[in-house]
């Protein structure tokens, strides 16, 4: 088969009337979605509309169209919806024992007020999770514990999101980061660096916002000592780690700061009101009801099985290990637990063009089975090693896992058609006619090019995705307007984890999490706003850093070497991990 190159103006030439076409299935998508139509014929509907775009203006063969479709359907079911149904496993467990009950006590007992919970969880927590899986984990166990805590379905839902905004740059061991060096040739400490110098603002933000949010500016106030510790401990943290180390373990120890700071300064402060919400009965003490320490310790092992599984599962040691070791060490493991397979028709007949790259190339189109590294699989790991911990036998506990399974049918049905949609939208171009139309803006680009970011991650539910998707295009935009490529690099990474909170996966995710299912539209009117003004923030601390501030206080790529002289050799491109 002849190999299909994508167009990026096929509607009278214009970039700007191409990019509204484009953009069709995503009104259609998310119109849907805020007129109550349930998330999975939405999707449906949205990839109709993606296909007919593809095929009758983009004039994408109707073929290769159809398997994008199929590879995107794979891809949300494994590795997405697996972590989905095993993070909810876990929580099904602790509520079918009881012992939820006894976590709940003891959050309580440690801080009754349903603000100081929501940092702990939604922000502090959540981080910990981005950093070691990241791909909608943290979203899951953090709206899942605050909906078992007695939050209210759509708050617990809408502030598991918000918290899951500034640590996703460095989300699943630094993944975003180093795909966008990976894509776009630039120093992975540099760009690591470049990113520290952005979203700290917004690390110490986010806590303030999630509280304003939840329950309005005065009860927000009351409590901004604690939003500071756990904002700001992040905040430094997130800085010192990206420009001194790298990007691998930013979240990870940031969370852990930042978690450790807030129980300590909880010790000695406390909010002069305890706030609940108004249906909750005022009994100060109620909560903190006296548990056995082995009775809290067996309740709180779940979670720390997930834990300590979720960041063995997310090194690479480990990782390699489970998929057979390397090529020149494999181990016992090797041919069994890894199974990638071509994608028929569209594999290499797809070819990418300028300006999106930098020079015409082919686009692979696989889908890797690797079944025993997946996040899910350590995520039902932990369930089995918990269930079992709490007493339950074998055939109990795979009741209960069919009992999830049914429950999070349709939500996996949803995840695979939207992922789908994401997939025909990438492999057509259609995602690369709106971002060269953000490209287009001129002199106000570095505002733009976090919220190209904003869309990238919107459209694909990942910030590795959309830096794969628009890194090299924001390279080559930066060169062209004579701006600083790392600083607008960055922007993609930055302004794109904004965009995580509204991208339909999440939505799902988080809905299946509240038992919230049919009810994404509202999660997305919900946070659409907190979304879109968080981003246009992101823009403007871009176009600040690009025109206002000084050069010096963003990384800078080296001058070229002199004509004549011989270039250092450039440092060979790290591998991505899957996200």
């Amino acid at each position: 088969m002849t190999p299909w190159t994508q167009v990026y103006s096929p509607v009278a030439g214009n970039i700007f009337l191409s990019a509204l076409v484009a953009a069709l299935p995503v009104f259609v998508l998310l119109g849907f979605l805020a007129k109550h139509v349930k998330a999975h014929y939405s999707a449906i509907l949205g990839l109709i509309t993606c296909l007919a775009v593809a095929i009758a203006v983009y004039k994408m063969p109707a073929g290769l169209a159809g398997m994008a479709a199929v590879n995107g359907a794979l891809f949300g079911l494994a590795p997405i919806g697996w972590i989905v149904l095993n993070a909810i496993f876990i929580y099904d467990i602790t509520v079918k024992s009881g012992d939820f009950e006894v976590v709940k006590h003891s959050i309580a007992g440690l801080a009754g007020d349903r603000r100081i919970q929501a940092l702990l969880i939604a922000f502090s927590f959540g981080a910990f999770i981005e950093g070691a899986a990241g791909f909608g984990t943290p979203v899951a166990i953090s709206a899942a514990m605050l909906i078992g805590l007695g939050f209210r379905p759509l708050q617990a839902a809408g502030l598991a999101l918000i918290g899951n905004t500034a640590p996703v740059a460095y989300g699943a061991l630094g993944s975003p980061l180093i795909a966008l060096a990976g894509v776009t040739g630039l120093p992975l400490d540099m760009l690591s660096a470049a990113a520290g110098r952005i979203l700290p603002f917004f690390s110490l933000i986010v806590p303030f916002w999630i509280i304003w949010t939840m329950a309005g500016r005065k009860a927000m106030l009351e409590v901004w000592p604690a939003c500071l510790v756990a904002g700001g401990s992040f905040a430094i943290t997130q800085f010192a780690v990206s420009n001194f180390h790298g990007p691998w373990l930013v979240d990870i120890i940031g969370a852990i700061v930042s978690m450790m700071s807030l129980v300590l300064f909880l010790k000695v402060w406390q909010p002069k009101t305890t706030w609940r919400y108004e249906h909750e009965r005022e009994e100060p003490h109620a909560a903190k009801v006296e548990q056995p320490t082995r009775k809290v310790v067996k309740a709180w092992m779940p979670w720390v099985f997930l834990s300590l599984f979720v960041f063995a599962w997310g090194t690479p040691q480990v990782k390699t290990f489970l998929n057979g070791g390397t090529k020149e060490k494999p181990n016992f493991l090797a041919g069994y637990t890894v199974k990638t397979f071509e994608i028929p028709l569209l594999h290499k007949n797809v070819i990418k063009a300028p300006p999106v790259v930098a020079k015409a190339s082919v686009e692979p189109a696989t889908w890797t089975f690797n079944w025993l590294s997946l996040t899910g699989t350590s995520l039902l790991l932990a369930g089995i090693c918990s269930g079992l911990l709490l007493g339950f036998r074998p055939m109990a506990l795979v009741r209960i896992f069919g009992h999830t399974i049914n429950r999070v049918k349709i939500s996996l049905l949803t995840i695979a058609a939207m992922l789908a949609l994401g997939f025909v939208s990438k492999s057509a171009g259609l995602d690369a006619t709106m971002g060269l139309a953000f490209a287009s803006t001129g002199a106000l680009f570095p505002f733009f090019s976090a919220m190209l970011g904003w869309l990238g991650v919107a459209l694909t539910g990942s910030d590795t995705s959309a830096n794969v998707l628009f890194g090299g295009l924001q390279k080559i935009t930066a060169q062209q307007l004579g701006l600083n490529p790392i600083l607008t690099a960055a922007a993609n990474t930055t302004g794109g984890v904004m965009g995580k909170m509204i991208d339909a996966q999440s939505l799902v995710v988080a809905s299946v999490a509240t038992n919230q299912q049919g009810e994404e539209g509202t999660i997305l009117r919900y946070v659409f706003f907190h979304s879109l003004s968080l981003a246009a923030m992101v823009g403007i601390v871009i176009f600040l850093y690009a025109k206002v501030l000084p050069a010096n206080w963003m990384p800078q790529l080296p001058p070229p070497a002199p004509t004549g002289t011989t270039a250092a050799p450039a440092a060979p491109a790290l591998p991505v991990p899957a996200k």
